[in-house]
Formats: C-alpha cells, structure tokens, sequence
C-alpha cells in the first residue's frame, strides 16, 4: 500500500470533507467507536419516540406579555377564529413595529450625521476650515444601523429569555437565523433583479464587504460549534460571554480594513484638501510629499507622521474619490438645461423641484434614510425627498415676494420720494415730482413739508424757487410736487437742484395739527422720513443739438437677460434731428448667435429727444462662470436739416456763419469750449464695453444643488408639533414617473388605506420625544424601550398563532416572524438598489446585520441565562438539534450565496447587482430559491420528515 500523502488535504473540497466527518462524529459519539451495546429493539424505540416527539402537536403556554387563550382545547372553528385573530394581530404589530422602527432610525441618522469643523493649513501657511463627519461610515454601519435594522430580533431574543425564566427559547434564535437567511437570500436577490436593464451597481468598499460576509458566515459556525461540537446542548458562560464579545472584534476588524491600518507602511498616503467643502482627500501610490503638509485641528498641529491620528477615534470622513467641484457644477448646470429642454412649459419652481429631486437621488444615503424612505412610503406618510425637493422649490421663487413686503407690513408710515431721480429739459414748463407714502395706518392724515435748494442750476434764472406742504389724506399714498422750469435762450450745461423733504406731521382728520403733547408723544411711532428724502432734477439744456454718449464705459449682462438695452444720452442740448450710427464688434463674445446677435444702424433722435435705446439679443447657453465680452460703439453725430432750413439760399447761410464767428471771436476760452459743445458731438464714452457674465439665478441655483444637503434634516423632526401634524398627514407615496415631481400629486387609494391602518401607531409615536432634543439621543432610548415592547407581544402573538394552527416555533419564526420583521429591509434595499451608485447601502448592511443579530441577540441573551443558571450552580441548556440544522443550512447556502456576488464582479457581468437581463435573472432565481430550499429543508427537519443531526 502506498503511504498516504498529507498535501492530498489541500484541496478544499476534501478539507471541508474532513472537517464535516469530525463534527459530525463529535455530535455521534457512536458513530466514533463508541461500544454499540444497544440493542436493534431499543434503537427502534428511539427512533420511535423520536417521531412520536415530532409529530406532537406543541401546547400553549404562557406568553411573557400574553395569557393562554382558554379553553386550550377548542373546537375547529374556534381554532380558525382564534388563528385568524392572532395572524391579524401579529400583522398589525407588525405594522407598528415599523413605524417605531422609523423614528428610531431617524435618531440613529441624527446622531450619526453630526459633524464638527476642523482646521486645515496649507503649506504657504494659508488655513481652510472644513466640515467633517464624526462617525466613520463602516462604524456605525455595523453599530447603530445594524441595531436599527436588526432591533425586532434581537430584543424578541433577549426577552424571550428573561421572560420564560432564563431558559432557552426556540422563537428566538429561530428568527434570528430565518431572517439572516431572508436578508442574504431574498433581499439581495430582490435587488440583483430592479437594478434596471444594462446598469450594474458594484460594492464600494469591497474590503469591509469581504469582512462583514467572513464574519456573518463565521458567526453562524461559531454557532453550530458552541450548540455540537464544544459543549453539546450546554451554552457555557464563556461561550456566551464570547459570542457577545466577537461584536466588538468585527467592528474593529471592519474598521481597520476601512482604514487601512495594517498595510500603511507599506502604502504611501498624503491629505489634501478637496475642492468641494466638506471632503477631505485621501491618495495612495504617492511618494510623499518633499514639504510636509500640516494639518492643524482644534488647535493641534498634525504633521505628516501624524496622519494617524485621522484614522484614529475620530473617525473623519476621507473620501477616496477626488470629486471636482467644477465637474459637479458642470453636471448640475447639464441637469437644469436637460430638464429645461425636456420640459420648456413648466414654471420656474417646478423645474427647481425636479432638479432638487434628481440631486437627492443621487446623492448617497445612509441606510437608516433608505429604512426611512421605505417605511414612510409603505404607511402613506409620502416620500421624504419629493416633499423637501417641493418645500425648497417654493422657498426659491417665494424668496423676492417676501423682500417686496417687508415694507408694507411695516408698522409706521414712512414718506419718501420715488424715484429720487427726475430729468427734464428746460423747455418743458414745469417737472412733477412723486412723493411716496408707505406702511403704516393709511387710514391717518400726514403732513409733510418741501422746499427746492440750488445745485448747479439757479432759482429765479433756471427754476422757480418753491417750498410748502403736501398732506396725504385717508387712504392716499402718492402726491405729486410740481417745480417751474425757466427756459432761455443762452446755450448752457446740463444743471441740477434738489428738492427736500422735512418736518413729517400726523393730523387730525380734519387736517388740523393734534396738541403738541400728543404729536411729541405719537408722530415718531406712527409717521417719519424714509430713504430718500432729496430728489435730484437735472436740467438739459435744449438750446444745441447736444452730446451723445453712453452711460457708463462697461456694462455688465446677465446672459439670462434674453434682450439687453443699452441707453444712448443726449446731454448739454436737445435741439434739432440728429443721426447716430451704431454697431457691435466682437471681444472674446462672439456674435452671428453663439454669445450675441450682431446688430447695427443708425438711431434718430428727434427735436428733445434726450435718450434712445439700442437692443442686443444675448445667446443663454447656461454656462456656470462666464465672463465673455464684446463692444457697442457710436459713431460721429450728424445734424439733419430742417425743410425750412433747407430753403434758404447758400448766401443767408454763409452770412449768419460769418457773423457767429465775429461773435465768437472776442469770447474766451471758456466759452469757445461751451460754444463747440452746441454742435453735435461725442462724448466720453463712445464705447461700451459689455461684459456677458453667467446669470445669477442660474449660478445660484446650482450652487444650492450641488451642496449636500445633510439628509438628517429631512427624516428628523424638531418639535412635538411637527411629529403630530406629520402623523395625522396622509401624503402621496411613490411613484414611477418622476418627471410628475414638480406637479402637485393626490394621495393614491392605497396611501389612503395604509395611513387608516396605522395612523394609531403614527399619532401613539408622535408622543416619542423629537430627534433634535439631545442630539437624537432622547429619541433612540424612548425607541428601543418601545420597540422592545412591541416585539415581546409579537413574540407571544407568534407562539400562540403557531401552537393554534399546529405549527412549531422553529417554523412559525424563520417563515412568519423573520418575514414580518424584514419587509421595512426588503423595501429600503430595493430603493437604496436603484437609486443608490453603489451597491453597499443595498446589500454591504446585510452581511454586517446578520452577524450582528448572532453576536448581539444571542451573545447578550445566552450570556445573561449562562451566568445566572452558572449563579445557582447549573447547566444553561440549549437543545441544539433543530437549531443546529437550521445554522448549518443557512452557512452551505450563505457560501453559495457570497460565491455568486464575487463571480458577478467579473467583467462579462459587471457588479454584484443588475448587470444583462439573463444574468439578473438567473441570479434572482438561484437567491430565491435557495430561501425556499432553506424553508422547505428547515420545516421537514422540524417535523422529522429528514433526519436532522
């Protein structure tokens, strides 16, 4: 024979052989050797009993909420009536279940979303404040989200210990382990099928993912071991102890992959600040840096050595992906132009709505928002990003309607002039004035006196000097002031005078001034001056033909403007017909319709006419930043003759230009100046230059969209009042056209319904403290005690609905209380699967829930029954049969499960989630099915139809 060669154990087919034989001989001692002194007659009369004992139909009993329904012997249809009760029961607590279960995961998204501010200092000694995340992301994934999602199972497995004397439960562990199977098998292959066609979605952080599925399937191991192999069917307080204590150990072991901890000296990290606020950039693969970036935080210095301490307790959030900030508003700019295009009738604030909505969806969330979303949609509470996107739509366009009110609320009348601005030529006669009354009671009489003051122009010789008062009665709110105009012959400049405003009175009604008392008492709180109080009247002269000019040398343009007007001015003379021509010249706009549209002519300013308007089209092509210009420029004036000036023959002509200039001559400088300023000519600006800058609203917009909205705000409330409206609220849930966000969308029948079923949970919730008051923390305790609870009546509702219909507790958890418990999960993973990029909120939390529900629902609970039977000097004893068979079921298929999704990484398929029609397909079948195997194999095992271990 020859010699059997040890390297033949390195095929992992035979090692997981050899290792099946050794468990189950430690389980069979017989089967090891032991003396078979046992007779064929006694061997069939185990076996006999054995199917005697599963065959037995369970008897109620006492429930640690609940009572025995008596008489425990009923006929067939109470047993129906009494079946139908308990199901309908266990399905409304259910229900309340989840809504208990969504604030309590709003607390958890407020408490792992705060942030504080850190320092940052440059390298040329300039500081950045940035805001970062307290929790690192894979902590409280595996913590306080796990605990979240998880809740219902572990309490209902802790309690079911305490409840029933510190002995072991079957409902308990039963569900833990069928819900571990519903969330590997029928959730994930739920969320491989609604990926939609052609779209893969892959694990982000694929380090943390392989350490989570290791420990998940590890801790169901450690729980065949304990229950077959170490202590058969005795849990010993180390065990116990142990079990509670490998949470920790997975946390940590998670946490150090996320951060990388252990290969950091072998790979090169440097920091740097990233572009978009709130990021701070981790790169691998660098050569450090010749001059060490510091990083200062809360006053401390850090230098590159001291980079440790970022991966240490503080948990900050590092972005591996450097996202450029300008990339991000080059993609929201392309959104708000995209939904502009693809829906050119909608109104302003419902196009702001869609992209608001579109943003958020992108945005990635955490899977207590997605529990959340799931929940509120299923109970007809409305979907939490449709109802920010609209609130902050609304805020947006309503903004400048609040501005223009501000005034008119005001409590005391305020008299000002508007505009404060007037001009007019000195021909005109006379210029009106408006004096403007606004706020306050207008009910009241007021007074307010006037008087003109010189500037540059004259009374008596320009204008006519005039003061008195005008009286605004009930209900008036304008008045006019009207000033004499003097008109000349005498060729000047343009010339200014003011007009005051003083001395603002309340009169009686009818128009008397009150006792001085009371109007010292009463006039400042109830009439005053406003802004402004002095109105400017400029004078043109009309006497030449005058100068033209622009009025500023640059002009800046909003490219939203659609139509820009620019002003032409004629200034020190209005007199006669004159022709201006005008054209565009490009800068760095260019025309023929890619910035501007090329125009240019000739403008015709009649007899007084002091100003005419040239008009450019601007193109809107909606860039972020633009800064383009281009010019506008006026050419030499002329004057157009009269027709009676045309009739005069050439000598009249000459002699009045000879005697003009004999006047002319003996005049000084000055007036020669003044004088050549009477023919038509071109002033200062006879260019404009015209700056093409991107539009406001469109540039602040997006800066709103691209920033993060922290999405604590939107599942969290501040006040009782608040949680109480919300719950008394029915709003409309999902739907499928997304494009319908920015219209106005009735509740559905089924909202309608759902929020009946549930609105007793929602307002006997509304009584749990909001998620502002101690940072959440009021919230998460009220929660988990009322949690608790619930899960303690469906415990006993279980127990007595499986022991009426005939079914075991083994069977009754892994197909109804794993059910119930799983639907919010089910729903929030679909949603996180087709909204989210990546595939960790969908299916990273699930491997991470499952070996959280092991260490925390039975470590807590078996080590608490295993000190206190140890206290009493007893055994804490735990059949291990039937739950033996169920763990290591659920590991086989688990093994196949996490096989599956690495084999999709390939590149044929893509990710672990969507991927080729087929492939999703195939996929979701073989999860599915691998559930009903797990139920079907589990059941038969229950009831001895397969022999278990």
């Amino acid at each position: 024979m020859g010699r059997w060669d040890p390297s033949s154990l390195r095929s992992p087919a035979l090692r997981l052989a050899v290792l099946t034989a050794i468990l189950l001989l430690e389980l069979h001692p017989s089967l090891a050797g032991a003396p078979p002194e046992q007779s064929l007659g006694s061997s069939v009369s185990a076996v006999s009993t054995n199917k005697t004992e599963c065959s037995k139909p369970e008897a109620c009993a006492k429930g640690v909420v609940l009572p025995i329904w008596e008489p425990q012997n009923p006929s067939f249809g109470d047993k129906v009536a009494r079946a139908t009760v308990y199901f309908v029961a266990l399905v409304y607590m259910f229900l309340g279940v989840s809504i208990i279960s969504d604030r309590f995961m709003a607390s958890i998204e407020v408490i792992t979303s705060q942030e504080k501010e850190i320092t940052i200092k440059k390298p040329n000694g300039e500081t950045t404040t940035t805001t970062v995340r307290i929790w690192n992301e894979t902590v409280s994934n595996l913590t306080l989200m796990a605990l979240g999602s998880s809740a219902p199972e572990i309490l209902l497995s802790v309690i079911e210990v305490i409840g029933h004397g510190f002995h072991a439960g079957t409902l308990g562990p039963a569900t833990i382990v069928g819900s571990a199977a519903f969330n590997m098998f029928v959730i994930i292959g739920l969320c491989v099928y609604v990926v939609p066609d052609g779209e893969t979605r892959k694990v982000k952080h694929l380090r943390v993912f392989f350490v989570t599925a290791t420990w998940s399937i590890f801790a169901y191991i450690w729980l065949y071991l304990i229950l077959s192999v170490i202590s058969p069917g005795v849990v010993q307080v180390w065990e116990g102890l142990l079990t509670f204590f490998f949470f920790p150990i997975c946390v940590l072991f998670a946490w150090v992959a996320d951060r990388r901890l252990l290969f950091y000296k072998y790979v090169y990290k440097r920091y740097r600040t990233g572009k978009q606020r709130g990021m701070i950039i981790e790169t691998e693969g660098d050569r450090p840096l010749p001059s060490k970036v510091d990083i200062e935080m809360d006053g401390k210095m850090l230098n590159s050595h001291g980079v440790d301490f970022l991966d240490g307790p503080l948990g900050l959030d590092i972005d591996e992906k450097d996202l450029d900030e300008e990339e991000t508003r080059r993609d929201m700019a392309k959104i708000l132009k995209e939904l502009k295009q693809k829906h050119p009738d909608k109104e302003v604030e419902q196009l702001i709505e869609l992209a608001n909505y579109q943003v958020l969806s992108q945005q990635q969330k955490s899977r207590a928002f997605y529990r959340c979303q799931a929940t509120r949609l299923m109970t007809g509470a409305g979907n939490i990003l449709k109802k920010h996107a609209a609130d902050q739509a609304r805020k947006a366009v309503s903004m400048h309607e609040v501005r223009s009110d501000v005034g008119d609320n005001d409590p005391v009348s305020k008299i000002f002039f508007e505009p404060c601005s007037y001009q007019c030529l000195e021909n005109c006669g006379t210029v009106a004035v408006n004096v403007m009354r606004r706020g306050g009671d207008l009910g009241k009489t007021i007074s307010v006196d006037y008087r003109t003051e010189d500037g540059t122009a004259n009374a008596g010789s320009d204008y006519e000097f005039t003061e008195g008062m005008v009286v605004f009665k009930a209900g008036e709110t304008v008045k006019e002031i009207r000033v004499g105009i003097i008109d000349d012959d005498i060729f000047e400049e343009d010339e200014n005078f003011l007009i005051h405003l003083t001395n603002v009175k309340v009169l009686t009604p009818e128009g008397e001034e009150p006792e001085d008392a009371e109007a010292a008492n009463h006039v400042d709180s109830m009439a005053c001056l406003g802004l402004p109080a002095t109105a400017t009247v400029t004078i043109f002269d009309d006497d030449h033909a005058g100068i033209f000019t622009f009025e500023e040398p640059v002009y800046h343009v909003s490219e939203s403007v659609g139509t820009m007007e620019v002003k032409v001015l004629r200034t020190s003379g209005a007199r006669g017909v004159v022709t201006l021509p005008y054209k565009t010249v490009e800068g760095t706009a260019r025309g023929s319709g890619e910035d501007f549209e090329d125009v240019h002519g000739i403008l015709e300013f009649q007899n007084d006419e002091i100003f005419k308007i040239i008009k450019v089209k601007i193109i809107d092509d909606e860039e972020y930043e633009k800064n383009k210009t281009f010019y506008v420029e006026i050419a030499e004036p002329r004057l157009v003759e009269s027709n009676d000036t045309k009739g005069q023959d050439g000598e009249e002509q000459l002699k009045e230009e000879e005697e003009e200039e004999e006047a002319l001559a003996g005049k000084d400088e000055e007036e020669q100046r003044i004088a050549d300023m009477g023919r038509p000519m071109l002033g200062d600006h006879v260019k404009l230059e015209v700056i093409i800058e991107e539009s406001y609203e469109f540039k602040n917009t997006v800066d709103k969209l691209i920033k993060k909205t922290n999405l604590a705000l939107l599942v969290g409330t501040n006040s009782w009042r608040d949680q109480f409206i919300e719950a008394i609220t029915v709003s409309a849930g999902e739907d499928d056209d997304d494009d319908e966000c920015g219209e106005e969308k009735l509740p559905s029948c089924f909202d309608y319904v759902m929020h009946f079923l549930t609105v007793f949970w929602k307002v006997l919730f509304a009584f749990v403290p909001p998620t502002d008051y101690w940072n959440g923390w009021a919230c998460f305790v009220v929660s988990i005690c009322m949690i608790g609870l619930l899960t303690a009546v469906i415990g006993d509702l279980a127990s007595h609905f499986g022991c009426t219909v005939g079914l075991k507790d083994s069977v009754t958890a892994v197909v109804f209380v794993a059910l119930g418990t799983s639907v919010p999960d089910t729903f929030a993973s679909k949603v996180a699967a087709t909204q989210d990029q990546y595939a960790d909120a969908s299916i990273g939390n699930v491997t991470g829930s499952n070996a959280v529900n092991v260490f925390l629902g039975i470590g807590v609970a078996w080590s608490i029954a295993a000190i206190y039977h140890n206290s009493r000097g007893e055994e804490f004893r735990v059949d291990p049969g039937r739950l033996a068979f169920s763990v290591t079921l659920f590991t086989i298929f688990a093994f196949i499960a996490v096989g599956v999704l690495m084999y999709r990484r390939r590149p044929e398929i893509g990710g672990e989630l969507g991927g080729p029609r087929t492939a999703k397909i195939l996929t979701s079948m073989l999860f599915v099915s691998l559930w009903f195997l797990y139920i079907l194999f589990s059941s038969l095992e229950a009831y001895c139809h397969i022999q278990g271990f």
